[in-house]
């Protein structure tokens, strides 16, 4: 009998009836494709069988518990070496070693707990000392500036797309109206993505005055910005105000302080790449992506791009076994939520955008305008299995 899919050959039906693609066997055991390659590659979960011309993967139906109880163990941050052995010794009769790493493993994350509380709480008493950056404080500052209708416009769309949505920390959850002499930066941050945006502002001339406007005035005052006129923006105590073509928006600060862009924002010197958009889009959304599985509550898997540079002046989107390191002309990976970069590109509103690659795979990616280096955004990377 020959197995019609690609490259199978002939097959024994009873067998490989049951067997199981990597796709299959993600959907049904909660492990992302880009994990079971990896387990694969460190000899934890080795597929039962592999395609010897085409490199598929393949699963016997009894791998399929071994990579749910993975999956668990992987979710409780077990290390490598203790998965190695619980798997080992899971279907055997003595169960005394699978608990005995189990109990150990608890042990040690309630040790960490309890020490992350007592750090938190020396924290919490610091702070209780001090000026707490992000609790509310009286708002009394009065603001007015006028700034072309269209600027503005660029400015919100540049980095409306990176404003955070966390309930638990609403200072997050507008944007940062920074107006200092006449420079107005517009500034949103999610923790995983920041974008940044500079305009000439006319008529404060004054110290520097910060400002969170909640999201959904923002886009109400976005929808005004349709003329090329001037556009008025006041503030008076807790309450902002935009006017533009004889309308208006207006509504309530944010009552919190916004962390420090700046020093978010002092990245180390990287490799700058010019990219033509549509095409590097185009790369993007038919390029490989890798599933990360996020441990932290609240946040759903995602698909990853793996980004490298080639001769200084290209972007691939890497595949499995990309190089890592500065071989064959290529740098370091980066690995960035494909849906966050295809945000910023969007954002951008440019064909042509320079990429910063930082020093190491840790180091976010800067998306700058080639026309414009005040107008930028950063993205947090993805931590890469392999």
């Amino acid at each position: 009998m020959v197995d019609p899919r690609p490259g199978s050959g002939s097959r024994v039906p009873d067998v490989e009836n049951e067997m199981r693609s990597i796709g299959e066997m993600a959907r049904e055991s909660g492990l992302g494709v880009s994990a079971l390659r990896f387990y694969d590659r460190a000899g934890v979960l080795v597929p039962a069988r592999v395609d010897p011309a085409s490199g598929y993967r393949w699963y016997a139906p009894g791998q399929l518990d071994e990579a749910r109880v993975l999956a668990r163990l992987r979710r409780t941050g077990l290390p490598l070496a203790d998965i190695r052995l619980v798997l080992a010794g899971w279907s055997g009769a003595d169960a005394d070693l699978v608990r005995g790493l189990l109990q150990a493993h608890l042990r040690r994350l309630e040790r960490g707990l309890a020490e992350a509380r007592s750090e938190f709480s020396t924290l919490e008493a610091l702070l209780d000392h001090r000026e707490n950056p992000m609790t509310a404080s009286p708002r009394t500052g009065t603001v007015r500036l006028s700034l072309p209708a269209p600027a503005l416009a660029d400015a919100l769309d540049a980095v409306r797309f990176a404003a955070g949505r966390d309930p638990e920390l609403p200072m997050l959850g507008g944007v940062l109206f920074d107006v200092e002499g006449d420079a107005l930066h517009v500034v949103a941050t999610d923790r995983y993505r920041m974008a940044v945006a500079r305009l000439t502002a006319v008529g404060h001339g004054g110290a520097r005055e910060r400002v969170i406007v909640p999201a959904p005035l923002v886009d109400a005052m976005r929808a005004l910005l349709g003329d090329d006129g001037p556009a008025r923006f006041a503030v008076e105590g807790d309450r902002v105000t935009l006017e533009a073509a004889e309308r208006q928006a207006s509504g309530r600060r944010l009552p919190h302080d916004f962390p420090d862009y700046r020093r978010l924002v002092q990245l180390p010197p990287g490799r700058r790449v010019v990219v033509d958009v549509p095409e590097f889009r185009e790369a993007l959304e038919s390029g490989p992506v890798r599933v990360a599985e996020d441990l932290e509550p609240g946040r759903q898997a995602r698909d990853v791009s793996v980004l490298s540079t080639v001769d200084d002046d290209t972007v691939i989107v890497c595949g499995d076994g990309a190089p890592d390191k500065e071989t064959d002309g290529a740098a370091h990976r980066v690995g960035v939520d494909r849906g966050y970069l295809l945000d910023a590109l969007a954002a951008a509103d440019r064909d042509r955008l320079v990429l910063e690659f930082g020093p190491a795979a840790t180091a976010p990616l800067a998306i700058r305008r080639v026309d414009d280096e005040g107008a930028f955004s950063v993205l947090m990377p993805v931590r890469l299995d392999d």
